[in-house]
């Protein structure tokens, strides 16, 4: 019997994993994907939003703030990328300078440091581009960028690094009430826990509902990106957001900690929740959208789109509560959930602590891991040095972003492993270049066979019957 299960492993559940295993090495994850990170953390606008948006005295206003300080020093633990690149939210009229100077106070209320409401002729000194029709925005510098699906992988590799265990491809379908704990069940097979955690997204409330809580709903809120070559990415500094609505901070422009330039997300409720399809429309609107906010975005640049979904809950609010014993609630985690992830671990913590779970800090914990993306950090004196030791580190697999052999092995050596092209490709963005994979897929394929010991055509590229390879069109 485990001392946790943790169900999902997005951010929040890969946060709150390795929270724990600080404690204990007793710790279980269980996702219903084949991967971590393939829920709305895979696709969201990697904004670590400064805390100004959120009703102050809220769960959200609370923990978006101290996660936002909290997440530089989680990142650079980690060895995610991180850039403080602060936010614009711009105004186009009277109504929004009234909306925006309310944030303002708001912002103030919750704790932002910074946070300030600036005309036109100041906008301009920090985004030369912006749009013509921009009067008024509010400035928050401390806003900053990650890269989300990075932030969630280490996450979960630092709690499995100090002893969690990782069960994928397990679609909790029924969970038991026994004498110590809970059974938590995926068909036939069963993890046993003392304490359960429920994580699972926009599956939150079906998590709940299989202990009996059905005190709050949640819906999927779909949202289309349109993400540019990184020749764009320069053409902002700042995310530049518009006023919010009831729907949502609403379509953004921003540079990635990549280089990229991304736009989006639309916003429309949904009841299908893997319904991940683009539209026509969604992606127009997006588009007409950010150019209005920020002028000359070429976007004949755009190398892909797509959409996340994100997990909106009922009640307007964050909902973490311990609604059966030894059961806890961390759903209905929407914007600004990947801003609020290390808080939410923190405080969830307590929230166990208080439950009866009594433990001490480990002596051996190790709170570091190396950046996924080290090689492209090193000098040429460095890399030469590597290369001498490891010749694969020489062999470029992924022309557009250079990513090499040596990396992709590494990755698929490193915990959470990767076992498809996406994997990879999440893990070293090896694919995610102008070409999509074009030139690169079929190396990545061969690699992930041989290091899994299977033959190339049992290599998938999002698991499941994504089947890439059904044989040789040629004899050898």
């Amino acid at each position: 019997m485990f001392d946790f299960v943790v169900i999902g492993a997005g951010v929040v559940g890969g946060m709150v994993a390795r929270e724990l295993t600080k404690y204990t090495d007793s710790v279980c994850i269980v996702e219903r994907g084949s991967d971590v990170a393939l829920g709305a953390t895979r696709a969201n606008s990697a904004i670590v939003h400064a805390g100004y948006d959120a009703k102050s005295g809220s769960l959200k206003a609370k923990l978006n703030v101290r996660g936002s300080v909290m997440m530089e020093s989680v990142c650079r633990e980690l060895g995610v990328k991180y850039k403080r690149n602060g936010s614009l939210v711009v105004g186009f009229n009277d109504e929004d300078r009234a909306n925006l100077t309310e944030l303002v106070e708001r912002g103030k209320t919750n704790g932002v440091e910074g946070v300030a409401l600036i005309e036109r002729e100041d906008i301009l000194k920090l985004e030369p581009n912006i749009g013509a029709g921009v009067t008024v925005a509010l400035h928050a510098p401390t806003g900053a960028i990650v890269c989300p699906y990075e932030l969630c992988m280490s996450a979960v590799g630092s709690a499995m690094d100090n002893g969690a265990d990782l069960k994928l491809n397990f679609r909790v379908d029924k969970i038991e009430k026994i004498d110590d704990g809970y059974r938590v069940y995926a068909g036939e097979n069963f993890v046993d826990a003392k304490f359960v955690i429920n994580c699972a997204g926009v599956y939150s409330d079906e998590i709940a509902a299989l202990v009996g809580d059905d005190s709050f709903s949640v819906r999927a809120r779909r949202g289309e990106y349109v993400l540019l070559d990184r020749e764009c990415g320069s053409h902002v500094s700042h995310t530049i957001f518009r006023c919010p609505s009831k729907m949502g901070k609403g379509v953004l422009v921003t540079p990635t900690v990549d280089g990229n330039l991304l736009v989006g997300p639309s916003a429309e409720d949904i009841d299908d929740k893997e319904d991940l399809s683009t539209t026509a429309a969604g992606l127009a609107k997006v588009r007409a959208l950010a150019a209005e906010q920020v002028a000359g975005i070429d976007f004949s640049k755009t190398i892909t789109s797509f959409t996340g979904l994100r997990a909106t809950g009922s009640t307007g609010d964050f909902i973490i509560n311990m609604p059966k014993e030894r059961f806890l609630n961390l759903a209905g985690i929407e914007s600004p959930g990947l801003s609020s992830a290390p808080a939410i671990a923190e405080y969830a913590i307590q929230i166990l602590k208080d439950a009866g779970f009594d433990a001490s800090l480990r002596a051996d914990f190790v709170a570091e891991r190396r950046p996924a993306h080290f090689f492209s950090s090193l000098s040429v004196e460095e890399k030469n040095a590597l290369i001498k030791e490891r010749p694969e580190y020489a062999h470029v697999i992924c022309r557009c972003e250079t990513i090499t052999e040596g990396e992709i092995l590494d990755a698929i050596r490193t915990n959470p492993r990767p076992t498809d092209v996406d994997g990879v490709k999440r893990r070293t963005r090896a694919s995610m270049g102008r070409c999509q994979g074009g030139f690169c897929s079929p190396y990545i394929v061969e690699l992930l066979a041989k290091e899994m010991g299977v033959d190339y055509t049992a290599v998938t590229k999002f698991g499941g019957k994504s089947y890439i390879n059904f044989g040789k069109t040629k004899g050898e």
